[in-house]
């Protein structure tokens, strides 16, 4: 694969393959089809409306939207007039935003939908540095008020002249591997954010690394639903686009199976979350269809984990026995689930993001669905290591480190990373900088894990940060700290690692609680029966909902259980100066936690 730079890699995969599709985007009729050449046309056209609003080399630009065409090309647009590119989730809240926004002064922001709109807006007249907002979607009503905004195509319009063409090719000729592409905001252990800086240089080593196990070609046709600020999905489609291979970008994340059935990728990235989806639909349908139903997909199962994860996953060859009978069972059940699925042209799936279960890693790969199982952070370009295709694996595991890529198990477990993929920093950061990188270059995940046969596996998080199965960061203290602010609620800790969404155990002010109690003629005899009260637990569901307003989507508390008792130093819980003991709480309550998942 030849190495380009990020800012000419558009316009030269045009010239080599013209017309070829480079992207489907999805509309209310349909996919349709982007071409390379007009792909780069686009992309040279944002280059040089950049140059026209003056935005200088190195200065960042921001992108607030759902997954679409249009991100791609201002994102390479960006790259081609030597602008910074910094994405946010589309579900950030305002907080978020307008931090991302200050500590990058950023000069432009494109928003993509009605969402992003509404929470962008009233932050303009508190930013100086940001000189207009850019409407990737035209169907925004804009406020009365907002005389900043542009459209897409009014914004295309200021580029048009030779001298801006002329200055893009200018600022091309002098890109270099060593210049900031991107900063990605990622959350802090305190709930700030921090800009992990990701080179040039640092892209082309994800790609020169990875490519050797993925294989991507120009025959592949991947599906793009994992938010393109996320680094394994960015870091993924700009590898697919390097290898020539089309992308089909879902706007809408509750669509994606639908967009698989009528997509058929060939490959797609995804986090645990997604597949845990997959694996209980599949169960649910075959349950529905009654006792046969269930036993015909169990021996199938059967067959296929005998076949891919004993076998090839150690490196056996099948008996013909056992060849025979996976075949009978692919061809009865196991083909026509990938089929229902859109996977039947299916080639590799990578899942990172958070920790597999191995029941479902177990579950894709008895079903005949090629997912590799990797480990990775936004600080080391995505990767770390993963399972490499057709050679033995263990369930559990997240696969050999990569070339490219050294790992260190510190004494207290902790995973070490060093290599040319890891950041140099975070960006206006010196303190955490200081704190992730040590003077060898080695940068702390705070995971910790260990090796085994040459394989890397997680056990446990050290510092005080969640990561929920749909790979989004969870700082809870400050989740926390939002809940405690209300009378109601003495003490809290927040419950989301590895998790599918965020909860929390509650200890409320039983005091203050039995009183409104009593005003609203709600008979409780003990604190236990108080804790269990639905009345009561609607009315605390309702000012917890206010209280997480300022929140983002993914970090609120969906959940919750009452505890009866609060947290003691007796109990072992606290600490001498009163800090919880996480673990310890999480013990005393696992039976009424698992309770709680099992029944969401």
């Amino acid at each position: 694969m030849q190495e380009v730079h990020l800012s000419q890699l558009i316009a030269i995969q045009a010239l080599r393959y013209g017309n070829r599709r480079a992207l489907l985007s999805r509309h209310d009729d349909g996919w349709q089809e982007i071409s390379w050449q007009a792909l780069a046309q686009w992309v040279e056209q944002v280059a040089c409306s950049l140059v026209a609003m003056q935005v200088g080399e190195g200065e960042a630009i921001a992108v607030f939207a759902p997954n679409m065409a249009e991100v791609l090309a201002v994102n390479f647009g960006a790259y081609a007039a030597g602008a910074v590119v910094v994405p946010f989730f589309p579900s950030s809240s305002p907080q978020d935003v307008e931090f991302m926004l200050r500590d990058a002064s950023v000069k432009v922001l494109f928003v993509g939908g009605q969402r992003q709109y509404d929470t962008a807006f009233p932050l303009f007249a508190r930013l100086s540095t940001l000189r207009k907002m850019v409407l990737l979607d035209k169907s925004v009503c804009r406020h009365p008020m907002d005389t900043f905004s542009l459209l897409l195509d009014e914004f295309i319009g200021l580029g048009r002249g030779q001298r801006h063409v002329s200055e893009v090719a200018h600022r091309r000729s002098r890109a270099t591997r060593h210049a900031l592409a991107d900063i990605l905001y990622t959350s802090g252990t305190t709930g700030r954010s921090k800009g992990v800086q990701i080179t040039y240089g640092m892209y082309a080593a994800a790609f020169r690394n990875n490519q050797p196990y993925l294989k991507i070609s120009e025959q592949d046709q991947l599906l793009s639903f994992l938010p393109l600020n996320h680094i394994f999905e960015r870091a993924w489609t700009y590898l697919a686009l390097s290898c020539g291979a089309a992308i089909a970008i879902n706007r809408d994340p509750r669509q994606v199976l639908q967009a698989m059935s009528e997509v058929h990728p060939t490959a797609m990235c995804a986090v645990p979350r997604f597949w845990e989806k997959v694996y209980a639909d599949v169960l649910h349908r075959a349950a529905r269809r009654g006792v046969w139903a269930k036993a015909v997909l169990r021996t199938a199962l059967r067959q296929g984990h005998q076949y891919h994860v004993y076998c090839r996953g150690r490196g056996l060859q099948p008996s013909l026995g056992l060849r025979l009978r996976y075949m009978l069972a692919d061809r009865a059940v196991l083909a026509p689930i990938r089929k229902a699925l859109g996977l039947e042209r299916g080639r590799i799936f990578p899942v990172a993001g958070a920790s597999l279960s191995p029941v479902v890693e177990g579950f894709l790969h008895s079903c005949g669905i090629c997912m590799v199982a990797g480990y990775g952070l936004t600080e080391t370009t995505a990767t770390v290591s993963f399972d490499v295709l057709r050679q033995p694996f263990t369930l559990g595991s997240v696969g050999r480190v990569i070339q490219g890529m050294e790992v260190h198990i510190a004494q207290d477990g902790e995973i070490l990373v060093r290599g040319e993929m890891v950041t140099k920093g975070y960006y206006r950061n010196p303190e955490e900088t200081a704190r992730a990188l040590d003077a060898d270059g080695w940068f702390h995940t705070g995971d910790a894990g260990y090796l085994k046969n040459g394989e890397l596996y997680l056990t446990d998080r050290i510092k005080n940060l969640y990561k929920t199965s749909n790979g989004k960061y969870i700082a809870p203290q400050q989740v926390e700290s939002a809940l405690l602010v209300d009378r109601y609620i003495d003490q809290v800790m927040v419950i989301a690692d590895h998790r599918r969404f965020v909860s929390a155990l509650i200890v409320p002010d039983y005091e203050l609680l039995r009183r409104y109690a009593d005003r609203h003629g709600i008979k409780v005899e003990h604190r236990e029966d108080m804790c269990r009260n639905g009345r009561i637990l609607q009315f605390l569901q309702g000012r917890i909902d206010q209280l997480q307003a300022r929140l983002a989507d993914y970090q609120r508390v969906k959940r919750f259980i009452l505890l009866s008792r609060p947290f003691s130093q007796e109990r072992n819980e606290l600490t001498n100066t009163s800090k919880m003991k996480r673990d310890v709480i999480f013990d005393h309550n696992i039976d009424a936690i698992e309770k709680m998942y099992r029944e969401s």
